[in-house]
């Protein structure tokens, strides 16, 4: 099943609020995420631009999407960031695939 790193920003109020009351989100995000057909992985808090940090498995692109919707539209988050993640061997993959497929770049005349 495909691997995304999903990163989220908290609005302001949500933060307070999770300040204020500290709360476990991890199984409000596992019933949403199983709901679709996918599976949690690990989350994390960070510092910087995103307040969350957390890797999913997902059947399909429409299925990742449908999550980010659903935990954009809910109002708690200021930002909403989708990645999708290949392993190492579809890495190479796409790497070999690339250098076959004939693409020219654009020519720079000096």
């Amino acid at each position: 099943m495909p691997s995304y790193l999903y990163q989220i920003s908290y609005t302001p109020a949500a933060l307070a609020a999770m300040i204020k009351h500290p709360q476990d989100r991890a199984g409000a995000v596992a019933k949403a995420v199983e709901k679709l057909g996918g599976k949690v992985g690990t989350f994390w808090l960070a510092f910087g631009d995103y307040d969350l940090i957390g890797i999913v498995e997902m059947p399909d692109n429409v299925g990742a999407a449908a999550f980010a919707l659903a935990a954009a539209a809910g109002g708690s988050c200021k930002a909403v960031k989708t990645t999708p993640l290949l392993g190492l061997a579809e890495g190479m993959a796409a790497m070999k695939k690339a250098g076959s497929s004939g693409y020219k770049p654009v020519s720079v005349k000096k």
